[in-house]
């Protein structure tokens, strides 16, 4: 009998050593990353590249904006639902783009100044992007992919489209231009 539970024991220890000492193909270990933000680097407003994976931890709002635009008041509400929450763990990542009626056709600076003079704009911002097409930002890929529109579709439609983060870095939600900031409010606070 101790011959035999000897013999279960080293299996079982060898079992084990192979298992420990397989070695995760590449695939297999992007695919732990795939499906989250923290995967994607992206230039801020002043050209800096910034890691998403700098906000682990944190409920994230991706926004696509525009200055010129209809929904360009939304700029407040955003700056205010981030004071609002930002102590908790909320951060809003504005993504300018120029695709929608050319509403944000100017260079960053502009940009930059707009949105600081014009709204009191404090969270980050970053340089402009395509959203859509054959030059979309990999972000933005992702996210359509992750959380497709109204009826599947996956491009965005407009300029002020809302991702939500939960602090995995997974997208849990994609809200259309004309949802104010503050009908975020509840969501974001279930996250936090």
């Amino acid at each position: 009998m101790k011959t035999g539970l000897t013999l279960i024991a080293t299996l079982v220890l060898a079992v084990g050593l192979f298992v420990a000492f397989v070695p995760v193909n590449n695939n297999q270990k992007n695919k732990i990353m795939d499906n989250t933000i923290y995967q994607f680097k992206a230039l801020n407003i002043e050209g800096k590249e910034v890691s998403l994976s700098d906000y682990k931890g944190k409920v994230v709002i991706i926004v696509n904006v525009a200055s010129k635009c209809g929904f360009t008041p939304q700029y407040e509400g955003l700056e205010a639902l981030y004071q609002k929450h930002k102590d908790a763990g909320l951060v809003i990542l504005g993504f300018p783009c120029n695709q929608f009626g050319s509403q944000e056709s100017g260079s960053e600076a502009d940009i930059k100044s707009f949105c600081s003079l014009t709204y009191g704009v404090d969270f980050p911002m970053f340089s402009k992007i395509d959203v859509n097409g054959d030059n979309a930002h990999p972000l933005y890929k992702f996210l359509k992919d992750e959380k497709p529109g109204l009826l599947g579709i996956k491009a965005i439609k407009w300029n002020f489209t809302k991702f939500l983060i939960n602090k995995e870095g997974k997208v849990v939600d994609r809200f259309a231009p004309q949802t104010s900031p503050a009908d975020l409010d509840s969501s974001v606070v279930s996250l936090l």
